[in-house]
Protein backbone atom coordinates (compact mmCIF):
# COMPACT_ATOMS: atom_id res chain seq x y z
CA UNK A 1 0.00 0.00 0.00
CA UNK A 2 1.50 3.13 -1.25
CA UNK A 3 -0.84 5.99 -0.45
CA UNK A 4 -2.79 4.57 2.83
CA UNK A 5 -4.42 7.96 4.20
CA UNK A 6 -6.88 6.13 6.69
CA UNK A 7 -8.11 9.53 8.10
CA UNK A 8 -8.92 10.56 4.77
CA UNK A 9 -10.34 7.11 4.16
CA UNK A 10 -12.47 7.45 6.75
CA UNK A 11 -13.52 10.34 6.21
CA UNK A 12 -14.92 9.36 3.02
CA UNK A 13 -16.39 6.27 4.38
CA UNK A 14 -18.26 8.39 6.61
CA UNK A 15 -19.52 10.75 4.28
CA UNK A 16 -20.56 7.81 1.83
CA UNK A 17 -22.48 6.48 4.71
CA UNK A 18 -23.97 9.72 5.65
CA UNK A 19 -25.40 10.46 2.04
CA UNK A 20 -26.77 6.96 1.57
CA UNK A 21 -29.25 6.99 4.78
CA UNK A 22 -29.94 10.63 4.22
CA UNK A 23 -31.49 9.30 0.10
CA UNK A 24 -33.24 6.69 2.22
CA UNK A 25 -34.22 8.70 5.13
CA UNK A 26 -35.41 11.42 3.33
CA UNK A 27 -36.28 10.41 0.24
CA UNK A 28 -36.98 6.73 0.59
CA UNK A 29 -34.97 5.39 -2.12
CA UNK A 30 -31.91 3.37 -2.12
CA UNK A 31 -28.60 5.35 -3.60
CA UNK A 32 -27.78 2.95 -6.12
CA UNK A 33 -25.96 5.53 -9.02
CA UNK A 34 -26.56 3.18 -12.02
CA UNK A 35 -30.51 2.96 -11.12
CA UNK A 36 -30.51 6.87 -10.21
CA UNK A 37 -28.39 7.39 -13.87
CA UNK A 38 -30.57 4.73 -15.72
CA UNK A 39 -33.86 6.61 -14.47
CA UNK A 40 -32.73 9.67 -16.24
CA UNK A 41 -33.43 7.93 -19.59
CA UNK A 42 -36.74 7.67 -18.71
CA UNK A 43 -38.54 10.42 -18.25
CA UNK A 44 -40.75 10.04 -15.39
CA UNK A 45 -42.94 12.92 -13.86
CA UNK A 46 -41.67 13.75 -10.36
CA UNK A 47 -38.64 11.64 -10.74
CA UNK A 48 -36.46 13.70 -13.17
CA UNK A 49 -35.18 16.81 -11.56
CA UNK A 50 -34.24 14.97 -8.27
CA UNK A 51 -32.15 12.15 -10.49
CA UNK A 52 -30.46 15.07 -12.31
CA UNK A 53 -29.53 16.57 -9.39
CA UNK A 54 -28.15 13.68 -7.81
CA UNK A 55 -25.66 13.31 -11.46
CA UNK A 56 -24.70 16.93 -11.48
CA UNK A 57 -23.84 16.03 -7.44
CA UNK A 58 -21.37 13.51 -8.32
CA UNK A 59 -20.16 15.39 -11.52
CA UNK A 60 -19.69 18.82 -9.62
CA UNK A 61 -17.97 17.08 -6.37
CA UNK A 62 -15.10 15.66 -8.90
CA UNK A 63 -15.41 18.83 -10.79
CA UNK A 64 -14.74 20.77 -7.25
CA UNK A 65 -12.39 18.18 -6.52
CA UNK A 66 -10.20 18.76 -9.75
CA UNK A 67 -9.65 22.14 -9.03
CA UNK A 68 -9.24 22.54 -5.20
CA UNK A 69 -7.05 19.50 -4.66
CA UNK A 70 -5.90 18.94 -8.34
CA UNK A 71 -2.92 16.08 -7.75
CA UNK A 72 -5.60 13.40 -6.17
CA UNK A 73 -6.77 13.28 -9.74
CA UNK A 74 -3.09 12.43 -11.23
CA UNK A 75 -3.33 8.82 -12.60
CA UNK A 76 -1.98 6.48 -14.71
CA UNK A 77 -3.82 4.03 -16.31
CA UNK A 78 -1.64 1.53 -17.86
CA UNK A 79 -3.72 0.24 -20.55
CA UNK A 80 -5.23 1.52 -24.02
CA UNK A 81 -8.84 3.95 -24.28
CA UNK A 82 -10.17 0.98 -26.12
CA UNK A 83 -9.64 -1.43 -23.22
CA UNK A 84 -10.72 1.08 -20.80
CA UNK A 85 -13.81 1.77 -22.71
CA UNK A 86 -14.67 -2.24 -23.04
CA UNK A 87 -13.83 -2.62 -19.16
CA UNK A 88 -17.08 -0.07 -18.82
CA UNK A 89 -18.74 -1.23 -20.77
CA UNK A 90 -18.64 -4.70 -19.18
CA UNK A 91 -19.15 -2.55 -15.91
CA UNK A 92 -22.43 -1.51 -17.42
CA UNK A 93 -23.57 -4.64 -18.66
CA UNK A 94 -22.78 -6.66 -15.42
CA UNK A 95 -24.88 -3.81 -13.01
CA UNK A 96 -27.98 -4.37 -15.41
CA UNK A 97 -27.38 -8.39 -15.22
CA UNK A 98 -27.23 -7.55 -11.13
CA UNK A 99 -30.07 -5.66 -11.26
CA UNK A 100 -27.69 -2.78 -8.70
CA UNK A 101 -24.40 -1.38 -8.94
CA UNK A 102 -21.49 -1.35 -5.87
CA UNK A 103 -23.11 1.89 -4.41
CA UNK A 104 -26.62 0.04 -4.44
CA UNK A 105 -25.73 -3.54 -3.33
CA UNK A 106 -22.55 -3.01 -1.61
CA UNK A 107 -23.37 0.02 0.32
CA UNK A 108 -26.99 0.20 0.49
CA UNK A 109 -27.76 -3.33 0.30
CA UNK A 110 -24.92 -4.82 2.35
CA UNK A 111 -25.64 -1.98 5.27
CA UNK A 112 -29.40 -3.54 5.30
CA UNK A 113 -28.15 -6.92 5.69
CA UNK A 114 -29.81 -7.85 2.19
CA UNK A 115 -29.03 -11.04 1.38
CA UNK A 116 -29.14 -10.50 -2.23
CA UNK A 117 -26.82 -7.67 -1.85
CA UNK A 118 -24.21 -9.69 -0.06
CA UNK A 119 -24.14 -12.13 -2.82
CA UNK A 120 -23.77 -9.38 -5.29
CA UNK A 121 -21.14 -7.79 -3.58
CA UNK A 122 -18.86 -10.92 -2.75
CA UNK A 123 -19.63 -11.56 -6.81
CA UNK A 124 -18.16 -8.11 -7.32
CA UNK A 125 -15.13 -8.22 -5.51
CA UNK A 126 -13.99 -12.09 -6.38
CA UNK A 127 -15.26 -10.95 -10.47
CA UNK A 128 -12.79 -7.51 -9.99
CA UNK A 129 -10.04 -9.54 -8.46
CA UNK A 130 -10.22 -12.27 -11.21
CA UNK A 131 -10.79 -9.77 -14.39
CA UNK A 132 -7.21 -7.38 -12.38
CA UNK A 133 -5.31 -10.46 -12.86
CA UNK A 134 -6.10 -11.94 -15.83
CA UNK A 135 -5.79 -7.87 -17.38
CA UNK A 136 -2.50 -7.95 -15.72
CA UNK A 137 -1.02 -11.51 -16.71
CA UNK A 138 -2.51 -11.79 -20.33
CA UNK A 139 -2.10 -7.81 -21.29
CA UNK A 140 1.32 -7.16 -19.42
CA UNK A 141 -0.61 -4.33 -17.31
CA UNK A 142 -0.35 -3.40 -14.10
CA UNK A 143 -2.89 -4.13 -11.24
Amino acid sequence: MEHFTPVSSLIGGVTIGLAASLMLLLNGRICGVSGIFGGLLHFKKGETLWRFSFVAGLLCGGVLLLVFHPQSMDINIPYSGPMVMLAGLLVGIGTRMGSGCTSGHGICGVSRLAPRSLVATVTFLASGAVAAILASQLLGGQT
